[in-house]
């Protein structure tokens, strides 16, 4: 399948400025795709409201509006420019929740813009926290194993409260939905540390939505960097462990490529689960990242969550490896398929 020949101008939305230690990363990756889009091309024009960026000399796209990453702001873009497709898989959660919020506004719809390299409907299996839990059963119920922590959704302090006593006491994991960087959640040992935890998570998801979890603190860490295509091609393309245990968020952690504690078996199981959860979600055309807790004593393996887009850990699997993933998520988003994608390394065989 060549090139999309109904897409001439992509909008591509940057990460914006984040905490320091986090925006070099999503620079690498937008830098990477804009200039793949523009040999394909393309007419690129980026928003991103960080000018400390590579992706934002001049150079790098046709049109770059440093613009704050807002909705509204965007729509404007969306006016003036009108692209084809836009692009939001590789600014981090920034991007994607300005995509969602736009589609549910019918902002894409008006102006006739197609979301690329990730549907509407994988995102919010991937990011929703109850629908992600859904697809690690269904997974479950296909392959024999995979199971998430035991957890409990909440809207309110009423419903958290609630959830402690149903997950049988303290302490429990905060998890927010569509949010970044571990923003909002952490571990509660008391009710105190619950609520002020809970409290910002709440506010800072934007659908006012918690997780609650099972304490899974000390287990090891790590995460597959998987990419799919539209043909269902499959690619693992790299282990990544993480040095520090469960506890500390995986961005900030230390992190090793390729794991270096796993047992084959181990190392296949976790393989085989990434493998169904990413079709369980339907990316189908680009990359993503899924995290794993293994008991130390008796090897039972969590699914913790998975993000359909490039992630922080991505720039680290794309160096330890030279797999270039945002390159080639970015040729995905237009039509390609992994096997018409030359492998950088070899030279010779296929993505």
């Amino acid at each position: 399948m060549p090139k999309r020949s109904d897409i001439q101008s992509v909008l591509v939305i940057g990460s914006g400025p984040i905490v320091i230690g986090q925006a070099a990363e999503f620079d690498y990756s937008g830098t990477q795709a804009c200039r793949v889009l523009k040999a394909e091309g393309l007419r690129v024009i980026l928003v991103n409201s960080n000018p400390a960026t590579i992706m934002t000399d001049p150079e790098i796209a046709d049109a770059t509006y440093v613009e704050p990453i807002t909705p509204e702001f965007v729509e404007k873009i969306i006016a003036k420019e009108r692209p084809d497709a836009l692009l939001p898989t590789l600014g981090g959660q920034t991007a994607l929740n300005t995509a969602i919020s736009m589609h549910e506004q019918g902002v894409l719809e008006k102006y006739g813009v197609e979301l690329i390299g990730a549907n509407v409907e994988a995102i919010n299996k991937g990011e929703d926290r109850d629908l992600f839990k859904g697809v690690v059963e269904a997974v479950k119920a296909k392959i024999g194993y995979g199971e998430s922590a035991r957890s409990v959704i909440c809207h309110s302090m009423d419903d958290v409260l609630a959830g402690v006593e149903t997950l049988g006491g303290y302490p429990v994991v905060v998890r927010p939905s569509f949010t970044m960087g571990g923003a909002g959640s952490g571990f509660a040992h008391d009710e105190e540390e619950l609520c002020r935890i809970a409290g910002q998570g709440l506010t800072l998801s934007p659908t006012t939505e918690v997780l609650l979890e099972e304490s899974i603190l000390g287990w090891k860490e790590y995460e597959l960097e998987l990419m799919r295509d539209k043909n269902d091609n499959v690619v693992v393309v790299c282990s990544i462990e993480n040095f520090d245990p469960m506890g500390v968020h995986t961005g900030d952690s230390i992190t090793v490529a390729p794991a270096m504690t796993l047992t084959d078996r181990e190392y296949q199981r976790l393989r085989d689960v990434g493998i169904a959860i990413i079709r369980e979600v339907g990316v189908d055309t680009g990359g993503c990242n899924i995290q794993f807790a293994i008991d130390p004593t008796d090897g039972r393996v969590i699914v913790i969550e998975m993000n359909p887009r490039v992630s922080r850990s991505s720039a680290l699997a794309s160096k330890a490896t030279g797999f270039p993933i945002a390159k080639i998520a970015a040729k995905l988003a237009v039509g390609y398929t992994l096997d018409e994608i030359p492998n950088d390394i070899t030279e010779k065989t296929p993505a």
